[in-house]
């Protein structure tokens, strides 16, 4: 266990070592209000980087081109990452977890061969087509419709909260093939090329000014029948590896950089002569024991899953958790800046959400408590599997 725990520290020494050398130290003074087009240049420019380092695939296995990192070695390398407010690779997030760890646990060696390695080589953008207007929080839900016609599905439907689909290649998207089967049993899951005729991409501007989504139209789209993921009829099955990929890795990375950021509140309390008020002081400190108990609640459940232990619906609180307390940090911040602080400022393209640009992060905040899930689906998960309360009812439909 020692001798474990020294290699760890080493592999930190190293990964610190490495980014001092390498990570830009005038990075976010390019993005700060840069374009989308020199956004995405540095993203694609941060992915060589990364990859160049051996750390753009932590969790790949060897065999593909990862690094085989132990899941005790990604959890250091994620905290060194967010300590050194290194970029976001926002722009590759679907392709490096969701895509691969669909891929590899369902996928043919076909697939695979075709897709992992131009992923690696950063050639390849994915998003993902799971939520519809309709079916969201339910994704059981879903209207679009994929007809097998000889070798080929047809699909027609639409798709929405996309994220970066405007720059991706590839959709992994979910689609009903059975419609007479149960809600969860007649979907199939597909790799569809977003340059197919029939695909039509739309962003969704926000009320930040940026256009993070997207929605999808399909008219008569043909996927070929080699493209279906698993066996037909069987893709919700499959979106369970695709939903369950990040590993709790994502929250710890978001977690670490709020702890690095409370240092920005700090500094805006001082600029502004609050550190003596008694309020201020009272919600800085409910902030950080805040983020502290957040900490603990996700190291717990890393430690049980490095000891192959289940996690239960820790996932759903660490969540619910993370998003309020996120909203209640950038309003804070909102709060110590004072009126300057609502005027439309630059926005950091890349950092995280609690750059210090404090309205932007705010506004952005609030998308966190319906990504992944909403809090009130979140709150149904808790109260249903922990505390064995009973099932939400279900609304009777007027007849």
């Amino acid at each position: 266990m020692i001798a474990a725990l020294k290699n760890l520290e080493g592999f930190r020494a190293g990964v610190r070592d490495w980014l001092a050398a390498n990570l830009p130290a005038d990075w976010q003074q390019h993005m700060l209000g840069a374009s989308e087009e020199a956004h995405i240049a540095f993203q694609k420019s941060w992915f060589r980087t990364l990859a160049a380092g051996g750390f753009v695939a932590p969790h790949w296995p060897v065999a593909w081109g990862g690094a085989g990192l132990s899941f005790a070695e990604q959890i250091v390398l994620y905290e060194e990452i967010a300590r050194a407010g290194a970029p976001r690779l926002v722009l590759y997030f679907i392709s490096l977890y969701h895509a691969p760890a669909t891929l590899l646990e369902w996928g043919t060696d076909a697939q695979r061969r075709k897709h992992l390695p131009a992923i690696l080589s950063g050639d390849e953008i994915w998003c993902q087509g799971f939520s519809e207007p309709n079916a969201g929080s339910d994704l059981a839900g879903l209207r679009t419709r994929a007809e097998r016609r000889g070798d080929h599905y047809i699909v027609n439907g639409q798709k929405i909260w996309s994220s970066n689909a405007q720059y991706a290649r590839y959709c992994l998207l979910l689609a009903r093939t059975d419609p007479s089967a149960a809600k969860h049993k007649g979907i199939s899951y597909f790799i569809l090329d977003l340059e197919s005729p029939g695909v039509t991409r739309r962003p969704i501007g926000m009320m930040t000014g940026g256009s993070h989504f997207c929605e999808l139209f399909f008219d008569d789209v043909a996927i070929p029948a080699e493209n279906l993921i698993g066996a037909e009829n069987n893709g919700w099955a499959v979106a369970q590896a695709t939903l369950s990929s990040e590993r709790g890795l994502t929250i710890l990375e978001l977690t670490e950089r709020l702890r690095n950021s409370f240092g920005l509140l700090l500094r805006d309390a001082r600029q502004r002569g609050l550190v003596a008020d008694d309020e201020v002081r009272r919600r800085l400190v409910e902030l950080h024991t805040r983020i502290e108990a957040l900490r603990v609640m996700i190291n717990n459940m890393l430690g049980r899953m490095l000891h192959g232990a289940g996690v239960g619906t820790e996932p759903s609180i660490i969540k619910v958790h993370y998003s309020e307390l996120l909203q209640d940090f950038t309003e804070l911040g909102v709060r110590l800046g004072g009126l300057e602080a609502q005027y439309l400022q630059p926005i950091l393209m890349g950092g995280g959400y609690e750059t210090g640009y404090w309205m932007h992060d705010h506004l952005y905040s609030w998308s966190w408590t319906i990504a992944g899930g909403s809090n009130e689906v979140q709150r149904n998960i808790i109260a249903e599997r922990a505390l064995n309360l009973p099932r939400e009812p279900k609304l009777a439909l007027a007849k």
